[in-house]
């Protein structure tokens, strides 16, 4: 959770500052992609430690999973900001509040995506 929770605040925080030059949709985008990589350094040094896979493997695998958790904070993120808020009437921190939620939703998802393929234990895969 302590790995996610930094890697989550360093997109938003950086989709902040890309959203001082990018449009909402692609910040979004660039911002997923440093928390991606900063995700990845945490997991594979604090939380998968016993993973016999190379860095290259786990990473094109983590990448991949992030495929769909990116597609889930995209559009969760640009939804609630282009439809929700308007219909409720949001005005205030929108990009923020909808870039957080965007940025939850895909948690559990990609937690199990990780730990059962960027990160699995190939050694207990072996067939007897």
């Amino acid at each position: 959770m302590i790995t996610g929770g930094i890697a989550a605040l360093i997109n938003i925080t950086s989709r902040i500052g890309f959203s001082q030059v990018l449009r909402f949709e692609l910040a979004v985008l660039a911002a997923y992609a440093i928390g991606m990589v900063t995700a990845y350094v945490l997991a594979r040094r604090y939380v998968f430690l016993q993973t016999q896979q190379s860095v290259k493997r786990s990473f094109a695998a983590f990448a991949l999973i992030n495929l769909a958790a990116v597609l889930q904070t995209w559009l969760v993120s640009i939804g609630i900001r282009s439809w929700l808020f308007p219909i409720i009437g949001v005005a205030a921190l929108v990009d923020l509040i909808a870039h957080s939620f965007g940025v939850v939703v895909p948690v559990v998802t990609s937690f199990f995506g990780h730990k059962y393929v960027s990160f699995r234990d190939v050694s207990s895969n072996r067939r007897i």
